[in-house]
């Protein structure tokens, strides 16, 4: 099988997981209404999937390493539909709390086991543009999430939406199981299971790399988390509307990412990442100043998404290079710190929304984002582009 054949497969257990990750937004009053809660409660199923799926991004990574990548990645693909099935089914509100944190727990493990595959399977000149493919299409899932998600419960019910996203969960489980396996991963019976965060955290350049990560998060996924909120209360517009629009973030990720593989061909990866978070500083500040303008509020939404992809997948393949022996280890710290991020600026964004609104929340992170862009061109380097800078690199 071609290592196309198999980041496309990927890319689909990816673009469900993402998919899945947002679509309770939009459907949450339907929920609340069928199953006779108070909309603030039933608030709880997107913090029962949100807990598991950041926490256990640590865990699958090691496992991973130690006892197969595309083995784990088949397994947890296979609990991930069982629970979104039972989703579709849950007879009571803490039913469906209990599934979606299920759902959450073997989610989690998509993301950097994916990557540390890719890393294994994709020979590094490369594995950027594999790493973008990859991250283009699961991204793709997030922006269409709530237009899919939104419309599904419109015309059928709540309920459908698990039932289809189980069905497509399905489809890559069954690939994974049977076509992921003429691709044999390696194993490390002996890995440890917290020694290789130990010294990914000590090592300079890896711990520089990761915090970046992690304001990365904090910016840019906080930024998005309240993009729907923001064109409802600006436009009044229904959630099919909102979700329509932020398709725009999902394809121009895609796109960004796709264009990375082929920039960072020919551009050190420093700077891409410093034109990624520039990007992104712009789509804010696009927000702050003409987001009252449909046309620019589009615009902006567009260069979030493309300026997260460019930066972020950039990142990722220096982050494959850390720990051969490890990678899946290096790759769960990575999502971790992406997702712990994005929890950490949405709670702060929330707060920040509350007093001073909208507007200054958007310009306030866009500032944020133009000091990660001068910390990244100091920090960041093409860590892989020789041998010399890459004897700086944990290589446990």
């Amino acid at each position: 099988m071609k290592k196309q054949t198999l980041i496309m497969i990927l890319g689909l257990a990816g673009f469900t997981v993402w998919a899945d990750n947002w679509v309770v937004s939009p459907i949450l009053p339907a929920i609340a209404d069928d199953l006779g809660q108070e909309v603030t409660r039933a608030g709880l199923l997107i913090t029962a999937y949100m807990l598991p799926f950041g926490l256990f991004q640590l865990v699958f990574g090691p496992l991973a390493d130690r006892y197969g990548k595309r083995q784990v990645l088949a397994g947890t693909m296979l609990f991930f539909t069982a629970a979104t099935a039972l989703c579709a089914v849950a007879s009571g509100f803490t039913d469906l709390t209990v599934y979606r944190a299920l759902t959450g727990v073997f989610a989690a493990s998509v993301m950097p086991v994916s990557m540390a595959l890719i890393g294994d399977m994709v020979p590094l000149p490369e594995r950027q543009a594999a790493i973008g493919t990859f991250l283009g299409i699961a991204f793709l899932g997030q922006g269409l999430s709530m237009a899919i998600g939104g419309t599904i419960a419109y015309f059928l019910s709540w309920r459908s939406v698990f039932g289809i996203y189980s069905v497509l969960a399905a489809v890559s489980t069954t690939l994974l199981f049977y076509g992921g396996r003429h691709y044999p991963t390696a194993k490390n019976p002996g890995s440890s299971f917290l020694g290789p965060y130990g010294r990914l955290l000590k090592n300079p350049a890896s711990l520089r790399l990761y915090l970046i990560v992690l304001l990365q998060g904090i910016l840019i996924i906080g930024s998005f988390s309240y993009l729907g909120a923001y064109i409802s209360k600006t436009y009044q517009y229904n959630y099919l509307y909102i979700g329509l629009i932020m398709t725009a973030f999902g394809i121009a990720a895609m796109i960004g990412a796709r264009m990375s593989g082929k920039l960072g061909r020919s551009l050190p990866q420093k700077n891409l990442v410093v034109s990624g978070f520039t990007i992104a500083s712009a789509a804010n500040v696009v927000l702050y100043f003409l987001g009252h303008r449909l046309e620019f509020l589009i615009l902006g939404v567009t260069l979030l998404g493309f300026g997260l992809m460019l930066a972020y997948s950039t990142i990722l393949t220096i982050a494959t290079e850390f720990a051969a022996q490890a990678r899946g280890a290096a790759m769960s710290l990575a999502a971790f710190c992406f997702m712990g991020g994005g929890g950490v600026g949405t709670t702060i964004g929330g707060k920040v929304i509350d007093a001073i609104g909208f507007n200054l929340f958007y310009l306030y992170y866009g500032l944020g984002l133009i000091a990660l862009a001068v910390l990244a061109a100091v920090w960041v380097t093409a860590q892989t582009a020789s041998k010399t800078q890459r004897s700086h690199l944990p290589t446990f």
